[in-house]
């Protein structure tokens, strides 16, 4: 294996003891990481603008103060707002808070990155980054496991930013689950490159294109949905369990032939150029741009692209048959 997994016992510094961490943002990460971190024993507070988040963090108990206050009292000011916003709160709230050795850390390195946010020289400049969701982070933290995470270091004042990093990570509950060295670049690129071309951009494409294959040539679009959408969970449980191998080996033979002949008709030579114009993109900052232009210009793209989503007939469909699945929770309790 090239990468290194590390986990508690190789996390022996104690560079955060005593130390102030103000979360920026309470939404799912922030909310998770927070509430695990004062579990493990460190001094948490909260840093939020009036609203839901405010509110949501101060009924979970913690100290909860405006932005600027916050990152003027903490050692560590962890940054967990949406990306979009993230500059702007920097630069109005946080940068003139900061301290000669404080700890600006992230959970994503794309502002970093791209220079949304350039930190000063005196400060440590960090990234944790759970392989995993906010609720479940939190969930498996109070199981007595975790989710794996990434750490890197990309300014070291101090001379122990490193350290730090991992010391945050294991009071995530991530060192339970193990810790890898990447930099804010490798994360940023992968990690969008795996949103946009797989998990998210990938799937829900391929998921509408199989949709409407099936009930333009006149099948059902109840059944079609069960078939290219309900199942999909069914069958990432298996790989995320025992890789393909496991897959293959629950389905049956006539579906595992049919992935070796159909796949790779379907995912082709055109579906991998797509993919590597895509990294391009993302490694060049041309998908940045675009991005940061569109929330800038109120995101028009985005809110548009999302509502041609939600009145699409797979989502019109599969929001009536979930409402019969009194085993399906779609609620989300914490949102940025």
């Amino acid at each position: 294996m090239s990468v290194e997994m590390l986990y508690e016992k190789d996390v022996t510094t104690n560079y955060l003891d005593g130390k102030t961490i103000a979360f920026i943002g309470y939404g799912a990460q922030g909310h998770a990481q927070a509430n695990n971190l004062r579990d493990s024993g460190y001094h948490v507070i909260i840093g939020v603008r009036p609203g839901k988040s405010f509110d949501a963090a101060k009924k979970d108990g913690f100290e909860v103060y405006s932005v600027a206050e916050a990152a003027k009292k903490a050692d560590w000011i962890q940054v967990l707002a949406p990306d979009e916003n993230q500059p702007d709160i920097y630069t109005e709230e946080i940068a003139d808070n900061l301290e000669e050795g404080n700890t600006l850390g992230f959970s994503h390195g794309f502002n970093i990155n791209y220079k949304e946010i350039v930190a000063p020289k005196n400060v440590d400049v960090v990234m944790m980054a759970p392989k995993g969701p906010g609720n479940l982070c939190r969930r498996t933290y109070k199981e007595g496991f975790g989710v794996p995470a990434l750490y890197a270091t990309y300014q070291d004042f101090s001379g122990h930013a490193e350290d730090s990093a991992k010391e945050f990570a294991k009071g995530n509950g991530a060192a339970r689950a193990g810790l890898m060295k990447t930099t804010f670049k490798e994360e940023t690129d992968e990690d969008l490159f795996g949103e946009q071309n797989v998990l998210m951009g990938g799937l829900t494409a391929l998921i509408e294109t199989g949709f409407e294959v099936l009930t333009e040539a006149g099948y059902s679009p109840e059944l079609a949905y069960f078939e290219v959408q309900h199942e999909m969970k069914l069958i990432a449980d298996l790989i995320y369990e025992g890789g393909f191998s496991k897959m293959y080996r629950d389905c049956s033979n006539t579906s595992e032939f049919g992935s070796y002949v159909t796949g790779p008709r379907v995912i082709n030579a055109e579906s991998k150029k797509a993919m590597q114009q895509s990294l391009k993109e993302i490694q060049d900052g041309t998908f940045a741009k675009e991005y940061m232009d569109d929330y800038r210009n109120g995101f028009k793209k985005l809110y548009a692209e999302r509502e041609k989503m939600e009145q699409s007939k797979l989502s019109e469909v599969g929001a009536e048959l979930r409402a019969m699945m009194p085993f399906v929770d779609a609620a989300d309790k914490y949102s940025d």
